[in-house]
């Protein structure tokens, strides 16, 4: 795996937003949401996965409050799937969430089974379903909860 992880900035989001829409059209968040989300340094956390080149491959997200932790996003360009980045990705916001005693939460979509078995794989289980939680395309999304690790 030839990739390094580093903060995301505003200028890495036109790269964010071209795998937004190869990912997760119609689901997509917008520039505006990642442009706030990068506004509150005190309770998130943005990176991205960039090739020896420095092109992003792949981005992920944490929200990290006092109670709780949120994997707010995560993903992965389709040629580069399988080589361990989401997991690269993942496991480095997980040690951010370990770091208080919280319980960490996840969306994932109901439909896609392989990505809940990767969260399944990192301590994550089903806790519930949202009906029509994401807003385009009306699917369902199932809740994932990961206890507290010390």
């Amino acid at each position: 795996m030839s990739v390094r992880l580093r903060a995301m900035t505003v200028a890495d989001l036109p790269r964010v937003m071209e795998l937004e829409e190869e990912l997760f059209a119609p689901d997509t968040w917008t520039e505006w949401m990642y442009r706030d989300e990068l506004a509150r340094p005190g309770t998130r956390r943005y990176l991205v996965a960039v090739d020896p080149d420095d092109r992003v491959v792949g981005y992920a997200g944490l929200i990290a409050y006092a109670d709780e932790a949120h994997i707010a996003t995560i993903g992965v360009t389709g040629a580069r799937q399988g080589e361990g980045i989401g997991a690269l990705l993942l496991d480095t916001l997980l040690a951010e969430a370990d770091r208080r005693p919280t319980p960490v939460l996840l969306e994932v979509r109901a439909d896609d089974a392989a990505t809940q078995a990767f969260y399944a794989r990192r301590g994550f289980s089903e806790i519930g379903r949202r009906p029509h939680y994401y807003p385009l395309s009306g699917a369902d999304a199932v809740v994932m909860s990961r206890e507290v690790r010390s």
